[in-house]
C-alpha cells in the first residue's frame, strides 16, 4: 500500500491504473479511522480493482469555535487499518497542498444543506462540497463511499454529483454501532466514562422512533416528541436538533409517507454527536 502526500503523486498513480483498465474506488475520511470507516473500505475493495482512502482533516469545514485543532489524528494507525482492509493508496495531504494561500473558489449549495446541521454549522457543507469535489477531481473515482451516519452529508454529496454532472456513483453504507448501540464516531474519544454512558440516549431515541414507525405510527411530531423526551431525561444531554425530513431534499417533514430521514445532533457535555435512522418506503 502506498502513502501519498501530493496531488501529483495520486494523479500519476491513478493514471497508471486507468491505463491498465482498472476501476477505482474512493473513501474520503478525516482520519482516526474506526470500524465504521473500515466497513466503507471493505465495500469499496469488494466493488473496485483499486481503492484510495483520503485522510485529511479539512480546515474549511470547521467553524471558528469548532474542534479543528483538537480533532483526533493517528495517521500511522489509519495506514495500518487501510492496508489490512486492502486499500491500494492512502492520500494524506497537508492543508497547503489542498489549498493555495490565495485559494478563493468554493462549491456552495442551497436548500439541501440548510436544515439540520446546516443551521448550527453554516459554513460546514460549503467546506464539505469543496473538498469532496477536489478529491473527486484528483482521484477521478468510479465510485465514492460515504457512511449513512452523516446522512445529510450523503444527501448533499449526491445532490452535488447530480447537479454538477459528475461522472461517478455515490454509495451510501449503513451506520456501524458499538455493542451497546452508540454510533461509531471519531468524536466518541472526547467522552469521559460518564459522558460515554450518557451518550446512549441517542441510540435509545433512535430505537424508540424506529419502533413507533414499525408499530404503525405515521405522525412525525409524535415520533419526535417521544425521542426528545428520552434525550431530555439525561442531564448531560443538550439537544441541538431532532428533526424529520424528506430523505432526498432534507426538507422538514411531519409524516412518514415516503423516504424520510429522522436525524439528531445532541451535545453530551461539550461533544456534539449525531445519529439518525432512514425509512425507505
Amino acid at each position: 500500500m502506498q502513502l501519498e502526500k501530493t496531488i501529483a503523486g495520486v494523479k500519476a498513480q491513478v493514471q497508471i491504473w486507468r491505463k491498465e483498465g482498472l476501476s477505482v474506488g474512493l473513501v474520503p475520511t478525516m482520519g482516526y479511522l474506526h470500524e465504521g470507516h473500515r466497513s466503507l473500505i471493505d465495500r469499496a475493495v469488494r466493488e473496485n480493482d483499486r481503492v484510495v482512502v483520503s485522510v485529511f482533516v479539512n480546515p474549511i469545514q470547521f467553524g471558528p469555535t469548532e474542534d479543528l485543532e483538537s480533532y483526533p489524528r493517528d495517521l500511522e494507525a489509519d495506514c495500518r487499518l487501510c492496508e489490512d482492509a486492502g486499500a491500494a493508496l492512502v492520500f494524506s495531504p497537508e492543508a497547503d497542498e489542498m489549498y493555495a494561500p490565495d485559494f478563493s473558489t468554493y462549491v456552495d449549495m442551497h436548500r439541501v444543506s440548510e436544515e439540520l446541521c446546516g443551521k448550527s454549522r453554516p459554513i460546514h457543507f460549503r467546506g464539505v462540497c469543496t473538498v469532496v469535489s477536489k478529491l473527486f477531481n484528483i482521484v477521478t473515482p468510479d465510485r465514492a463511499y460515504f457512511g449513512e451516519k452523516d446522512a445529510q452529508q450523503l444527501a448533499v454529496i449526491r445532490r452535488m454529483v447530480r447537479d454538477l454532472n459528475m461522472n461517478l456513483q455515490i454509495v451510501g453504507c449503513p451506520i456501524v454501532r458499538e455493542a451497546d448501540g452508540l454510533a461509531k464516531s471519531s468524536r466518541n474519544t472526547y467522552l469521559s466514562a460518564e459522558e460515554r454512558k450518557a451518550a446512549l440516549v441517542l441510540s435509545r431515541a433512535v430505537q424508540t422512533g424506529k419502533s413507533m414507525i414499525l408499530d404503525g405510527e405515521k405522525d412525525g411530531d409524535k415520533i419526535l416528541a417521544a425521542m426528545k423526551e428520552i434525550i431530555q431525561q439525561e442531564p448531560l444531554a443538550k439537544i441541538d436538533y431532532v428533526e424529520m425530513v424528506k430523505w432526498d431534499t432534507i426538507e422538514v417533514h411531519h409524516k412518514v409517507d415516503g423516504p424520510v430521514l429522522t436525524a439528531m445532533a445532541v451535545y453530551i457535555g461539550k461533544t456534539r454527536l449525531i445519529d439518525n435512522f432512514i425509512i425507505e418506503e
